[in-house]
Formats: C-alpha cells, structure tokens, sequence
C-alpha cells in the first residue's frame, strides 16, 4: 500500500506543508481564511487514501479530527493562528496515523478510535445544532407569514 502513488503524495504533501511550514505561509499571505480553506483542500489524499485504500471509517474520522483541528487553529485571527498553524503539524500527524494503522501499531490505532469517537461526537452535535437551527427558522418564518397574513 506505501508504494501507490497516492501514498507518496501523501508524503511530499505532508513535506510541503507542515515542514516546509506551506500551510501557515498560505495563512498568512492570503486574506483570512482563504488560506485555511485552501490548505484543507490538500489534506483530500489522506480522507481518499484512508476511507478508499485503506477502508477504514474511524481512521478517516481520526483524518478529518486532525484536519478540522487545523483548521480551527489556523482561523483563529489577528494572525495568531497562523503563528500556532507553524506548531501544529496535521499533516505528519495524518501520515503517522495512516502508516501506523497500516502497520497494526496497536498505540496508533488506540489514538485513532480515540479521534474517531470525538468526531463522530462533533457530527452529532452539529447536525443536532443544525435541527435546532431551522426548526427556530421555520417557527419565527411561520410566524412572521402568520403576522403578515393577519395585517391584511
């Protein structure tokens, strides 16, 4: 599985953008969160080599936990998470988790299905804020059509 040409992306992208520090140089020449928006964009290998080559939901939940931690950080304004994206390395830390679950490394896998529970969480809760949104849009809509149909 290491030798795909999808792995090796994974590699050079990890290179380029945690130790070569492209992810916090694009946060901190693009406008704000342009450069975190565009950053995430390449962590697309490692969701596709995860849930694809390797077929594994709770590591590609443990993928998208370190990619929306990233993210996070790197939005945080006034340039200071663009100074914390330079510490934090999510995409060596996905290639880790990747390599580390393909090689059965019982430490990675334990840190994997830890990630996996808190972004299954984080769905959870989210669609749940999501419900609570619209039905809040439609009962105010429903009142305010009812408000404006009395007036006439």
């Amino acid at each position: 599985m290491m030798n795909m040409p999808s792995y090796r992306l994974m590699v050079g992208t990890a290179k380029y953008m945690d130790k070569y520090f492209l992810d916090p140089i694009l946060g901190f020449i693009l406008p704000a969160g342009v450069g975190d928006a565009l950053s995430s964009v390449f962590a697309f290998p490692f969701i596709y080599y995860s849930l694809c080559v390797v077929k594994s939901i709770p590591l590609t939940l443990a993928v998208i936990y370190n990619i929306l931690m990233d993210v996070l950080i790197g939005a945080i304004p006034f340039y200071i998470g663009d100074v914390l994206d330079v510490f934090k390395r999510s995409y060596v830390e996905n290639l880790k988790l990747i390599t580390g679950y393909i090689e059965d490394d019982k430490e990675i896998i334990n840190k994997v299905n830890k990630k996996a529970f808190w972004t299954a969480v984080f769905i959870v809760v989210l669609c749940w804020l999501i419900y609570v949104v619209i039905s809040w849009a439609i009962r105010l809509g429903t009142m305010a059509y009812d408000w404006i149909v009395s007036l006439f």
